[in-house]
């Protein structure tokens, strides 16, 4: 994903009656010179997040990286799938960006705690696309290329999992992962069983291509400035106000009947924006591109989990 540049007010100067003409509030270009070159905070922020996924994979296999520093290397299966679905997700719309001509920088990794998954994702800056078949490329792009990433990370995965019967009674304080129509019937593809009648102990490469599948559907969100909010707004214009105040209410009623965690994003969407600005030139998409919008849309469906995390016992 990456986050909303900070509004500003254009006036255009119409030459013929020689007045100025005031225009919406619109996202202001990321002003930064060679914003496409890699610089070292870029570089620092990588490795910096390549070494907390790597601590939370030595965790996941039950070896302390504090105290075996020698055993982190048990922690790169997951380290390095999950940083590859990041860095594919960000590489989507930094590429697809610069062939629209909009200017974008690298991804900055964001790391994160390495008693959990070790990082915070990452994002790119860019300067806004003006038209919606640009904003559209840009925004579904990211989601796509991490998908494809994750996918065969799942399936191989899978392949190394452990699978038994599901226990009379989950251990206290094991976390169980929820199943989306993509991982179920990854599920059936690799292992012939349902994830909801076994107990699957999954490998770290096939837990990263999860997570892989919660970020993506997370980001498809069609809410504010996500990747799905640029996704809405390219295929239905204004008319995503509607739809982005319907994901807020879908989002505070599976926090009241399901996962609390829900309620850390309606804050988050709420905070950035519930609207997504206009672009300059609102020509509708074309007909391909309709298509692709309606099918991303599916991709969200298909990655959805309504309870993603739950502890057991709690």
């Amino acid at each position: 994903m990456y986050p909303p540049a900070p509004p500003s007010r254009h006036y255009v100067d119409d030459i013929h009656q020689r007045r100025a003409v005031a225009y919406e509030p619109r996202p202001a270009p990321v002003r930064l010179r060679d914003a496409s070159t890699v610089r070292p905070i870029h570089i620092i922020l990588f490795l910096t997040t390549l070494l907390t996924t790597t601590m939370a994979g030595t965790f996941l296999s039950g070896a302390n990286p504090f105290s075996e520093p020698l055993r982190m290397v048990r922690g790169l299966p997951f380290s390095l799938t999950l940083m590859s679905i990041l860095l594919t997700h960000e590489m989507g719309h930094f590429l697809v960006a610069r062939l629209h001509g909009v200017a974008a920088t690298p991804p900055f990794f964001i790391p994160g705690p390495p008693f959990l998954i070790g990082t915070f994702g990452a994002f790119i800056r860019m300067q806004a696309p003006t038209n919606r078949r640009a904003l559209f490329d840009v925004g579904a792009a990211g989601p796509w290329a991490g998908f494809f990433v994750a996918v065969p990370a799942v399936l191989y995965g899978l392949t190394l999992s452990t699978v038994g019967p599901l226990p009379l009674e989950q251990e206290p304080g094991g976390l169980l992962l929820g199943d989306s129509l993509v991982f179920m019937t990854l599920a059936r593809m690799a292992l012939d069983v349902s994830p909801s009648e076994v107990m699957i102990t999954l490998h770290p490469v096939a837990l990263a291509g999860w997570f892989g599948l919660f970020v993506t559907f997370l980001n498809l969100l069609p809410v504010g400035q996500l990747d799905g909010g640029h996704v809405v707004y390219a295929l239905l214009g204004r008319f995503h106000r509607m739809v982005a105040r319907a994901g807020l209410m879908m989002i505070l009623g599976l926090a009241l009947l399901g996962w609390p965690g829900w309620l850390i994003w309606a804050v988050l969407v709420v905070m950035i924006g519930l609207d997504h600005p206009p672009t300059l030139d609102d020509t509708p998409l074309d007909p391909a591109r309709r298509v692709a919008a309606w099918l991303t849309i599916g991709l969200f469906i298909a990655c959805f989990m309504p309870v993603p995390i739950e502890v057991a016992g709690g």
